[in-house]
């Protein structure tokens, strides 16, 4: 069931957790044990939405902090969701931690990189961009239009129009694109109206030559909501960064699930992070 334009509602996984809180206010879940990882969810999104098909595989060898971003409208900026993603690892115990952004949270590990570099080991960026280009401006401000309208499924044809490939949508009998709709409309994640206007304004173009850790940006190519060419911006930005491609749209974590999570785990190996 798609629940946001970044991403589906999971099964909830039998993965021990430990609840913590911070002030902000995210919900913060904690998993497995080892180095630390961050995850940094998208706009529309959440944890389980983004992240659920990869976490059991990161858990396997890390200490996964996992937050969900504020469930009401309450204006957000970059700095304080950035520190608080940052607080919440802490309050878990993990002092370092490689950061795992998907879209929107690609700007949101960067800019935690740029505040806390003593605390950040490593990124992995994905689907992400440094500001939005036109078509993701465009996109994020249709978005609050249709929110503010009500106009949920609209909302939920939008979603699934720019969230995933030509290729997948098209792939789709009617009957699951219609019921798509209908589920989507009807679970719009709380927040997300805020999280879109945060896109709106998010650049981190700034703090991306200063990155000093070893980094890895993921480009989904066929991506009709954020454009991989901002993928290939932010690989040139960051010094010493890597990149790949993954032939998928912005909705990797449905369309090429596996593929993502051997990128991830690959990179995290080899860096020994």
């Amino acid at each position: 069931m798609i629940t946001g334009t970044f991403g589906l509602t999971f099964t909830p996984m039998s993965i021990p957790n430990v609840a913590v809180m911070t002030t902000i206010p995210l919900h913060t879940t904690v998993h497995g044990s080892g180095p630390g990882i961050v995850l940094a969810h998208g706009a529309g999104g959440g944890i389980e939405s983004n992240f659920g098909p990869v976490i059991p595989a990161l858990a396997a060898g890390h200490t996964v902090v996992a937050s969900d971003y504020p469930g009401d409208d309450t204006p957000l900026t970059l700095d304080a969701l950035a520190d608080a993603l940052v607080a919440a690892a802490v309050d878990a115990g993990v002092e370092t931690f490689t950061i795992v952004g998907f879209s929107l949270g690609t700007a949101v590990a960067v800019r935690a990189a740029a505040r806390h570099p003593e605390r950040v080991t490593g990124l992995l960026l994905t689907a992400g961009l440094a500001t939005p280009d036109h078509r993701a401006r465009l996109a994020v401000q249709t978005w609050q239009d249709l929110l503010d309208l009500g106009a949920h499924e609209t909302f939920a044809r939008l979603v699934l129009l720019t969230g995933f490939s030509t290729d997948f949508v098209n792939g789709l009998p009617a009957d699951v694109v219609d019921d798509v709709v209908r589920q989507t409309a009807a679970a719009i994640p709380g927040g997300t109206r805020a999280q879109a206007a945060l896109v709106e304004t998010v650049d981190t173009t700034a703090d991306l030559a200063a990155i000093a850790v070893p980094t890895l940006v993921v480009a989904t190519s066929a991506d009709l909501l954020v454009d991989p060419a901002n993928s290939r911006t932010l690989a040139a930005a960051i010094p010493g960064a890597e990149y790949a491609e993954i032939a998928a749209g912005h909705v990797v974590m449905v369309e090429r699930p596996e593929e993502w999570q051997k990128l991830l785990t690959d990179f995290l190996d080899r860096h020994g992070l």
